[in-house]
């Protein structure tokens, strides 16, 4: 059936302008003023509402194993999360657990295919190089997968050395596909960590302690200079730290094709929230910084130095050992209790992928540090061009798939777990006031979320097989 959205005011990453949208098979076929509606089309009237395209979180860790345990949102409960926050489109990453490199993208394909909310791509990890994962790694764009992702820490687990990375790169850069980059010294980390368990240091504020700010800034100049050498281009996740933001403004500078992205967690919290009596709800690696990386990294989006806004989703209960109510049924996993008595053990991540657009857009469009359409870009349109997904995702216009959201600029929201859809017993922004908010999310042209009525169900997202890379933002 036909659907008109009528008299609300379309934002989009370069204009602002009242229209109608038609939808028809899912995709928008028509955008103008008095769109007329045939014989049974539905209309949504959407006057005083902004209308936004659906939000796209290019990093995302669903289902995912680790210390013993596994994040607590998998592809059904994360991606419903998603698409309350207003994201219709989520990117997660297919760990290199067995050989060959198919095969880890088919077990993942089997966790998420049959539980997919909202539609979905796979970034793969690169952690371990030898012969055989050289020639496989160009077979990964035959699969819809155009980016890796490599680690400079987590030593004797994700790391590769440098000649590694190198090497990656080339590979990566001669098919197409685009090598991203986790930024932390792992060398030194392991011995911070070592000094401080033996000097009986446990507590979660040990967690940044022993992953200094200066590890990540260097790992990003050494990557930056890895990528210029290669040749090839390079994108930096989950940027934590004021010298990152000077790294990446370097490079740019030195017209290499480099780009990055930060979280919200590095914009609106500081390490002082680890020293707290449930600090373990905010360890995640990298760690939170402090007040100056906050305003730099934020100044780094208002100038277009970062390109994206995403989450490094990756939930875990606070204390598992106590069930909640999840969609009428009680649920517990193990999650951050493991680590009560060391911090090496606390599971590292946070719930927040559908806190991103909400708290995003009260905290910067409404205090007036970026624009309305500044927000679409960083957290739609720029993900979607550098991911190879635009423009079926991340814009308004004809032909790209009907992903709407109708965003009500007025609503006022007292957030926390209680709004939040995340399956897990916290939420980081705990009684934030929130002014503007989702009211109605289409995927592909259904309505998945009406208020606070969740309408869509597990399996009705599609894997996107995705453009290899193209172009640097």
């Amino acid at each position: 059936m036909a659907l008109i959205i009528h008299g609300g005011t379309l934002i989009t990453s370069a204009e602002t302008f009242q229209a109608d949208i038609r939808v028809e098979r899912e995709k928008i076929v028509e955008i103008g003023t008095n769109l007329k509606a045939e014989p049974n089309t539905e209309v949504i009237n959407a006057k005083g509402k902004m209308i936004l395209p659906g939000g796209v979180d290019a990093h995302v860790h669903l289902d995912l194993p680790m210390f013993g345990t596994v994040s607590s949102d998998d592809h059904y409960t994360g991606m419903k999360a998603a698409a309350f926050g207003g994201t219709t489109t989520v990117i997660d990453f297919v760990p290199q657990e067995v050989t060959p490199l198919k095969a880890n993208i088919d077990l993942w394909h089997h966790k998420a295919d049959a539980k997919a909310a909202v539609d979905f791509g796979f970034h793969m990890n690169i952690t371990h190089l030898d012969d055989q994962v050289e020639k496989e790694i160009p077979q990964l764009v035959k699969e819809g997968i155009s980016s890796i992702k490599v680690f400079t820490a987590y030593n004797n687990r994700l790391r590769l050395q440098d000649g590694d990375i190198f090497k990656a790169l080339r590979i990566a850069s001669g098919t197409g596909i685009l090598t991203m980059l986790h930024a932390e010294n792992g060398d030194v980390i392991d011995i911070l960590v070592k000094e401080a368990l033996k000097s009986g240091h446990t507590s979660p504020s040990w967690h940044a302690r022993t992953r200094p700010g200066w590890g990540a800034v260097e790992s990003v100049a050494r990557g930056v200079a890895l990528a210029a050498m290669a040749e090839a281009p390079l994108y930096i996740v989950h940027m934590n730290m004021a010298g990152e933001v000077d790294q990446l403004e370097y490079g740019r500078q030195q017209k290499l094709p480099i780009m990055g992205e930060t979280c919200p967690q590095y914009l609106f919290f500081t390490e002082e929230e680890l020293e707290k009596p449930d600090g373990a709800k905010w360890v995640c690696s990298p760690p939170l910084r402090d007040l100056q990386d906050n305003q730099r990294l934020q100044e780094g989006l208002q100038k277009g130095i970062i390109q994206t806004l995403s989450t490094d989703h990756c939930s875990f209960f606070y204390d598992g050992t106590k069930p909640i109510n999840y969609e009428g049924k009680p649920i517990a996993i193990p999650g951050k209790e493991l680590g009560k008595d060391d911090f090496t053990k606390i599971p590292n991540g946070l719930p927040g992928v559908g806190d991103r657009l909400p708290v995003f857009w009260t905290k910067m469009v409404g205090t007036g540090k970026i624009t309305a359409n500044q927000f679409v870009e960083f957290t739609s349109t720029n993900p979607a061009r550098i991911f190879g997904l635009y423009p079926r995702k991340g814009t308004l216009e004809p032909g790209s798939d009907a992903d709407i959201v109708i965003w009500d600029p007025e609503r006022t929201v007292k957030y926390g777990k209680d709004v939040a859809q995340h399956r897990t017993d916290y939420n980081l922004y705990e009684g934030w006031e929130l002014k503007g908010f989702p009211e109605k999310v289409l995927l592909r042209g259904k309505v998945i979320v009406d208020g606070k009525n969740w309408l869509g169900r597990a399996g009705m997202g599609r894997f996107l097989p995705r453009h290899v890379f193209s172009r640097v933002i």
